[in-house]
């Protein structure tokens, strides 16, 4: 059916609250532009097609699809109720659907799928055309999370199998002095590697279910960045890493102590691990400026090439080095800045590779 006939099916219902799937080829339009209106048309036929198959099997015969000829957005309203008699599907049933009529469509026409889902609406009045890019940019976050929390579930299984080694080596009683000092000092390296991990998860958590802090935060810069060296001294030892940080004077700065040495932590890991083995990390505080304080972190690694400076920050990107990573850190230090009221920026480093430069304001500048 048309778009405009499902609208008409759902507000003739009790459709209010129906998940309404949305499927969308956005290399549709571009396929007309290169290859001509027809060789479009061709591939969306195919699409139509895996699109009526996939939904019969994977929905229920009283669930409804509409598509419009000439669109690139296919819809499903799912209003049967479930074998166990509840009004609406599950979200993880939900998503599972949506998944699976997505891999479909793809095999069928060689093309990416974007995907997302919603909640119709009828009494917005503004119809299932309207829900289209709420429901995409629904399936574009849930994407983002699965890619985050399956990133993470492999971090944490890697220091916790570290730990879980040493200490079951060091319960042998033929392990001498010296191999035991070793093996608790990377133990404890790897448990402060894994507590990170899962203090950025509660932080993108946190940050995502809300734009901002609920109130201004104070911290000071000093105890941020000590407390941020202490924590590094590990990992840069690890890697054969020199690692410079001098002390800072005191500043006060308009954020969270704890959340600016997380930043500084993760931007530190990240030098560390995308510098040479062996080389060396600065950190140097610049606070001339009446307003605001900026902290540089440098590494002497292969650096940063500029049209992949904002890519890096993307929720799951690593960086150009074969080095491991969850993607999460980069992205964590931004969206902390920005809730704060600050910013990241990359640039050349003196020491031949990239230079993060972290700039926060100064608690004196908050609006009262």
């Amino acid at each position: 059916m048309r778009v405009a006939e499902l609208d008409t099916r759902l507000a003739a219902g009790t459709a209010d609250g129906v998940p309404l799937l949305v499927f969308r080829l956005p290399a549709l339009e571009r396929t007309a532009w290169r290859r001509g209106l027809r060789a479009a048309r061709s591939i969306e036929r195919r699409a139509s097609a895996a699109f009526a198959a996939a939904t019969a099997r994977v929905l229920r015969t009283e669930d409804l699809i509409a598509h419009d000829r000439g669109s690139d957005a296919f819809l499903a309203a799912l209003i049967a109720p479930t074998r166990d008699g509840h009004r609406w599907p599950a979200p993880v049933d939900i998503r599972s659907a949506l998944a699976r009529i997505a891999a479909t469509i793809e095999a069928r026409t060689e093309l990416d799928v974007d995907a997302g889902w919603t909640r119709y609406e009828v009494r917005s009045g503004a119809g299932a055309v309207s829900a289209i890019g709420p429901a995409l940019a629904r399936g574009a976050q849930e994407r983002e999370r699965y890619a985050f929390f399956s990133a993470l579930g492999h971090e944490l299984r890697t220091p916790l199998a570290s730990i879980r080694g040493y200490l079951e080596t060091l319960l042998c009683d033929d392990a001498d002095e010296s191999t035991r000092r070793r093996f608790v000092r990377i133990a404890h390296a790897e448990s402060l590697r894994l507590t990170r991990l899962i203090e950025g998860m509660f932080e993108v958590s946190l940050l995502d279910l809300s734009g901002t802090f609920g109130r201004p935060a104070f911290g000071a810069l000093d105890v941020a960045l000590a407390g941020a060296a202490e924590a590094s001294w590990a990992v840069a030892a690890q890697h054969g890493t020199e690692l410079h940080v001098p002390p800072a004077a005191p500043a006060a700065v308009a954020i969270d102590a704890d959340r600016l040495m997380l930043v500084l932590i993760n931007l530190i890991a990240n030098a560390v691990k995308h510098g040479r083995r062996g080389g060396r990390v600065d950190v140097g505080v610049d606070s001339g400026s009446p307003r605001t304080v900026t902290i540089a972190v440098d590494d002497d690694g292969p650096g940063i090439r500029a049209r992949d400076r904002e890519r890096v920050f993307a929720l799951g990107e690593r960086g150009p080095t074969p080095a491991e990573g969850s993607g999460i850190g980069l992205a964590l230090v931004r969206m902390i800045l920005e809730r704060a009221g600050g910013r990241v920026e990359i640039h050349d480093s003196p020491l031949g590779g990239a230079r993060f430069a972290v700039t926060v304001p100064r608690a004196a500048n908050l609006p009262v």
